[in-house]
């Protein structure tokens, strides 16, 4: 599978920028590719303006599927949505034939506001496409190893995680990104903003792609980048068969308790 990562600064609470900005970075892209990755709320930047919310039949929405059918791929990406009264960091799966597949951020992060302003998530999403189990989440996420854990009875084979993480904390943002990788045996992908946002918070990037045996296979610093990696699923396969950790795993199960969690800010 080809996938490619935007690592780019966003215009703060400007959405037609933003997407005006996507599309000519997408439309730069010319290798093949099945997946464009794009950061966390990567209309408006990691913003509590709940007044910039759009709904599920919005502009972006609208210009994802468009895109999407265009260039004949996938895109994914997190953006504020209103749904029945309530307001997500909402990650979107935007297939090329139409289907619209999304993940409600499940940890807000606590340190901000983001818990009183979105509604968290409470359903994982691991989406097959191309012969491959991708799950998704959102920047904070990464922190909570047992949301992500692997299982035997609903293995994924690719990892994508979105981010607004920022520099001051990008030990943790690479550290765990590589740890995720290790321990679930898959591919990670992690696609960060660059730049000083709304808040003079300021982002490094640091998009990276690790592979099964936790191997950084692409990573980027500060600048601006596109990039296209191909991943090959006989690898996922060889590291499992050679390597068999999962069948060690503690068995576990998830509270759907709701709870008031934390977003990485």
């Amino acid at each position: 599978m080809n996938i490619s990562l935007i690592q780019t600064s966003l215009t703060w609470e400007d959405a037609a920028a933003n997407r005006s900005m996507f599309t000519d970075k997408i439309n730069a892209i010319s290798e093949p590719t099945d997946v464009i990755v794009l950061p966390e709320m990567f209309t408006t930047g990691f913003s509590m303006n709940t007044s910039l919310a759009e709904g599920m039949d919005g502009e972006t929405i609208n210009w994802m599927k468009s895109t999407a059918q265009e260039r004949n791929v996938v895109l994914c990406g997190s953006v504020l949505i209103e749904d029945n009264g309530s307001f997500y960091n909402r990650l979107l799966w935007v297939q090329p034939d139409g289907p619209v597949k999304h993940y409600d951020k499940r940890h807000l992060f606590s340190l901000s506001t983001e818990p009183q302003t979105f509604s968290p998530g409470h359903e994982q999403l691991i989406v097959e496409y191309k012969g491959w189990r991708i799950n998704l989440i959102v920047c904070y996420d990464l922190r909570f190893p047992v949301w992500i854990r692997n299982t035997k009875s609903d293995a994924y084979d690719i990892l994508i995680c979105v981010a607004n993480w920022p520099e001051r904390r990008n030990i943790a943002w690479q550290t765990l990104l590589r740890a995720r990788a290790i321990e679930n045996q898959a591919y990670v992908i992690g696609v960060n903003r660059i730049g000083n946002d709304g808040n003079n918070i300021y982002h490094s990037g640091n998009s990276m792609v690790i592979d099964p045996l936790g191997e950084v296979l692409y990573h980027k610093e500060h600048d601006e980048a596109i990039f296209t990696i191909t991943l090959q699923k006989e690898t996922v396969d060889e590291v499992r068969t050679k390597f068999p950790f999962w069948k060690d795993a503690d068995k576990f199960y998830i509270s759907q308790e709701k709870e008031n969690r934390g977003t990485e800010k």
